[in-house]
C-alpha cells in the first residue's frame, strides 16, 4: 500500500487507516542477527545486559555501534529496548523511592496533582516533575540516580546530544486499572481533531523529538501491570490518527505484550509505539516507575517573547474588529496565531493539570474563546496572568 493512500491531500485521517495493513506491520518479528549486542529477545523485544555493555559504552567506537543499534530498533525494529541492570546497585533506587513516597504524602496532604494522562483520577499516585522535586528534596540522591551512563547513552542514541530530561513518577496500587492504548507526546497528547490538523510529515517528525522511558523502582512481574506494548506499531505512519479507533484498540489488546522487569531495569520505547499501563492484579505489589520523557534539544525557539503582554495589547483591538466585522474569524485567527502561545507545554502540571482533556488550554484557544464570549478587557488580562502563574515551575 502506498503512502499516498493514507494522505492524498497531505494529511492523515482516522477513517483512512487500514487495520489490515496495521496487522501486517505488527506481524513482523525481531531477528537475533539484527541485534548483535542484545543478550536475549523476548516477545520480539531485544534485551541488553548492562553488566556486559557498561564498559563498552566508554569506548567511543563501541559506543557508536551500540547506540546505532538502539536507534535502529527504536526507529524501524520493535520500537522498544530493555536495559537489564541499568543500575549496577539498587540502593540509590531505594533512596529515591523513599524520597518520592515522602513527596506523594506531602502532595496528598495538600491535595496536589489531581490530573493524569489517559487514566482515571485516583487510579494511581502521580508526581509531576519528579525530576525537579527529587533534586530539591535530595540533591545527593538525585546526583547518584542520574549519574547513569546507560540511560544517558540510550537518550543520546535517539535524540542526539544536549537532550532535555523530564520525569514523572507513577505509582499504581493493587487493583489499579489499566490505561487505554495510546501514543505519546507530542501528537499523542493532542485531541483527535488537532492531531489530524497536522500534515503527514509532522506525524513522521513527532516521534524523533521525544524518547519515552521507565525506570523500575520495584520488581514488576506481569501481574503487577508493567507497560503493555505493541512491537513494530511505531512504524505505522498514520498511527496518531488511528489509536483512538475501537478496532485498533481491540487489536492492541489482542496482540500486546508485557515484559517483567526487575528493580533497576530501564525500558525505553519510541513514543509512537502503541502502549498502555497494565492493570495491577497483584495482591501486594505497589508498582512504582519513574517515567522519563526526554526531549530533543531542538524543541526551543530562538528568541524569548512576552506573548502575554502581546495578547493584552492586541485584545481590545481584536475585540473591536470582531464586534464591528472589520476582520473575519480566519483573519483574526491568523493574527492571534502570530501573537499568542499555541502550545500547552511546557507547563506546571501540578497547578495546570490536563483536567477534562489531554492538555491544558492554550493562550490561543483562550484568546479565541474570549472573543466569542465577549470577555471584557480586564477579565481577559486577569485570566492570562492566572494562566501564566499556573505554568510557572514554582
Amino acid at each position: 500500500m502506498t503512502r499516498e493512500h493514507h494522505h492524498p491531500n497531505g494529511y492523515f485521517a482516522p477513517e483512512a487507516c487500514d487495520i489490515d495493513e496495521f496487522r501486517t506491520i505488527i506481524d513482523q518479528t525481531t531477528l537475533e542477527r539484527t541485534v548483535p549486542n542484545a543478550c536475549d529477545v523476548q516477545s520480539k523485544v531485544p534485551l541488553y545486559d548492562m553488566r556486559d555493555l557498561r564498559d563498552p559504552l566508554e569506548d567511543p567506537t563501541r559506543r557508536r555501534q551500540i547506540m546505532a543499534e538502539w536507534a535502529k530498533v527504536l526507529r524501524e525494529g520493535a520500537g522498544i529496548v530493555v536495559l537489564k541492570g541499568a543500575y549496577q546497585e539498587t540502593q540509590v533506587i531505594d533512596e529515591a523511592t523513599s524520597a518520592y513516597e515522602a513527596i506523594i504524602k506531602t502532595e496528598k496532604d495538600g491535595n496536589a496533582g489531581a490530573g493524569d494522562h489517559f487514566a482515571a483520577s485516583g487510579a494511581n499516585d502521580r508526581i509531576w516533575n519528579s525530576l525537579e522535586k527529587l533534586c530539591d528534596r535530595a540533591p545527593e540522591v538525585f546526583l547518584r540516580y542520574f549519574a547513569n551512563t546507560p540511560i544517558a547513552a540510550v537518550c543520546e542514541a535517539w535524540l542526539g546530544p544536549n537532550y532535555q530530561m523530564t520525569a514523572q513518577v507513577n505509582l499504581v496500587h493493587p487493583g489499579g486499572a489499566a490505561q487505554l492504548a495510546h501514543r505519546d507526546y507530542h501528537l499523542g497528547f493532542q485531541t483527535a481533531d488537532i492531531s489530524a490538523a497536522y500534515p503527514a510529515h509532522v506525524h513522521d517528525l513527532s516521534p524523533v523529538l521525544t524518547l519515552q522511558g521507565a525506570v523500575a523502582h520495584c520488581n514488576m512481574p506481569v501481574e503487577s501491570g508493567p507497560t503493555k506494548l505493541l512491537p513494530f506499531s511505531q512504524t505505522y505512519r498514520p498511527g496518531y490518527t488511528a489509536w483512538r479507533r475501537d478496532d485498533f484498540r481491540a487489536l492492541f489488546e489482542e496482540r500486546q505484550i508485557q515484559l517483567p522487569l526487575s528493580k533497576g531495569d530501564a525500558l525505553f520505547f519510541n513514543p509512537a509505539t502503541f502502549h498502555a499501563a497494565g492493570a495491577n492484579t497483584s495482591a501486594d505489589i505497589h508498582r512504582m516507575a519513574n517515567l522519563l520523557q526526554v526531549s530533543s534539544a531542538f524543541g526551543r525557539t530562538m528568541e524569548t517573547i512576552d506573548r502575554t503582554q502581546m495578547c493584552k495589547a492586541l485584545y481590545p483591538h481584536a475585540l473591536k474588529a470582531r464586534q464591528s466585522g472589520a476582520l473575519n474569524r480566519s483573519e483574526l485567527a491568523a493574527a492571534i496565531a502570530a501573537t499568542a502561545e499555541g502550545y500547552s507545554f511546557p507547563t506546571n502540571l501540578d497547578r495546570d493539570p490536563p483536567v477534562g482533556g489531554l492538555a491544558p488550554e492554550t493562550q490561543q484557544a483562550y484568546f479565541l474563546r474570549a472573543l466569542s464570549e465577549n470577555v471584557g478587557v480586564a477579565e481577559f488580562g486577569a485570566q492570562l496572568d492566572l494562566m501564566d502563574v499556573k505554568r510557572l515551575s514554582c
